[in-house]
């Protein structure tokens, strides 16, 4: 098979990336079966936790990266766009089944969380994924959408602390975003959701007083996104009363916890060294962790190339790239997750490749592959 078929079979994998959007949809459809009606929302944990990691370990790896020669053409083809661009007007969809779901004076209160858990899922793999690709594009429509799919979790803020704060100080004691070695994700998380919206005002606000403006400017995006969050929850208290106004509370609150569990993963224990002038190094694709497993970098838009990401910060995702000698998490995000709820077997599995990977960096015999 030449590599030009390769990247055509690849791109057109791509609509699977869709597939999630059918979770809601699918536990809709096994409600309708008997005694399955308070059950059937977290066939979303099921697919995401169970499923997707065992097709992950079954369909295995993939590291093609696309020609350099043909990188320019292929970050330009409309197909890619598309993907990303239609995601908000889905989620939109996806949140009021679910608020519909959820009001349902038949549910009990299993159900009801299990519907909230359900949408918060999708939110967390779709708009804030997808979000995250879009914040970073220069074009304007993109980086809205991104701010508009943000607002849909409520978690506006990220929009800027992600790409003026965690960009700048991944991986050093300044990011509240990158998890230090040891670090419980129960420990991490509330100082991640704190620095998101404490950092993103700060940022926000150094901009606006350059421009001889007060952060409390209509200008200030932090009121923009978040005011569309308000919206959001005003259409659906209006649709369906207090219910609906818990809903976009809870499923935002999982959504954005999901991001954050991705974010202690893609960066524990990293480090950038210190110079002697004070500044730290260059960030380069040693300092995020990378996963190559072939399903979920599909699902996610490549996410799991994190370490090109953060090296090349505008590349598109479909010429994200796979660097060997970036460090490697040893499985794909969806059980990365599952391994972080349990801080002991975390560091048990993750400390030793994290110290296997400084170790083999200083005695310079390069990176270490923890697959």
């Amino acid at each position: 098979m030449t590599i030009q078929t390769k990247i055509r079979l690849k791109k057109y994998s791509f609509i699977l990336f869709y597939s999630t959007l059918l979770v809601p949809f699918i536990s809709f459809w096994l409600a309708g079966f008997d005694g399955f009606k308070e059950l059937a929302p977290y066939f979303a944990l099921l697919y995401f936790f169970v499923l997707i990691p065992v097709l992950d370990a079954a369909l295995g790896k993939d590291s093609l990266n696309i020609p350099v020669d043909d990188t320019k053409h292929v970050s330009e083809q409309i197909f890619y766009k598309v993907i990303s661009l239609s995601c908000f007007p889905l989620m939109v969809l996806i949140v009021y089944f679910g608020a519909q779901q959820f009001v349902n004076e038949e549910l009990g209160i299993v159900g009801k969380i299990g519907w909230i858990i359900n949408t918060g899922i999708i939110g967390g793999v779709i708009s804030i994924n997808v979000a995250h690709e879009l914040i970073h594009k220069n074009e304007s429509i993109e980086k809205n959408s991104g701010g508009l799919l943000l607002s849909l979790v409520t978690y506006g803020g990220f929009k800027i602390e992600h790409v003026r704060g965690h960009h700048v100080d991944v991986s050093t004691p300044k990011d509240a975003s990158s998890a230090k070695y040891n670090q419980s994700l129960y420990h991490f998380l509330p100082r991640a959701y704190f620095h998101n919206l404490v950092n993103a005002w700060r940022l926000e606000k150094k901009v606006l007083n350059r421009d001889g403006k007060t952060a409390w400017h209509y200008s200030n995006e932090l009121f923009i996104w978040y005011g569309f969050s308000l919206l959001w929850l005003l259409i659906l208290t209006l649709l369906f009363g207090w219910l609906g106004a818990v809903f976009f509370i809870g499923q935002s609150f999982v959504a954005f916890t999901l991001l954050e569990i991705i974010n202690y993963i893609e960066h524990y224990g990293l480090r950038r060294n210190q110079q002697s002038n004070g500044r730290y190094e260059r960030v380069t694709h040693h300092h995020s962790w990378n996963s190559n497993y072939f399903l979920t970098n599909i699902l996610l838009l490549h996410l799991q190339r994190h370490s090109d990401h953060h090296a090349f910060p505008r590349r598109r995702y479909q010429v994200l790239r796979h660097y060997d000698d970036s460090p490697q998490l040893p499985a794909g995000y969806a059980t990365m997750v599952l391994l972080a709820l349990f801080p002991p077997l975390w560091k048990k599995i993750m400390n030793p490749i994290v110290d296997k990977y400084y170790l083999k960096s200083e005695n310079g015999n390069g990176e270490v592959d923890a697959g």
